[in-house]
């Protein structure tokens, strides 16, 4: 790492510094309220901004998230819906199953109480 020589006098180091000096930010004056506002930046009074209502301060302020936040409620029920929508079917698949079970047992029961019938006929 590079290491000065020697001290900076005072002297150099002003002269060096000179141009390190403050300004004032510029002021510019609303030309909705006429206040006086930094430039690039929204009234504080008004809430306006290049003519525009930007803030919620203005009158005629509508805040565009809330198309966002009714969409967002309005596929939040929709999900719901189809959640209840897909148990119901899950319970109608279910409903299904245990019929055809149940059809299929006394196929069953028939078929064989069949076979016995054929059995004893066989053995007379």
């Amino acid at each position: 790492m590079a290491v000065p020589k020697k001290r900076t006098g005072h002297s150099a180091q002003g002269k060096r510094r000179s141009n390190w000096k403050a300004t004032k930010p510029t002021l510019t004056t609303c030309p909705n309220c006429g206040a006086a506002v930094l430039a690039h930046t929204v009234c504080t009074a008004c809430g306006q901004y290049k003519g525009k209502v930007v803030s919620r301060k203005s009158e005629g302020f509508v805040e565009a998230n809330s198309e966002v936040k009714e969409t967002k409620k309005t596929t939040a029920k929709k999900a719901s819906a189809k959640k209840a929508s897909a148990k119901k079917a899950e319970k109608a698949v279910e409903e299904v199953k245990e019929e055809t079970t149940e059809a299929v047992e006394e196929v069953k029961e028939e078929v064989v109480e069949e076979a016995k019938e054929a059995s004893e006929d066989k053995a007379e």
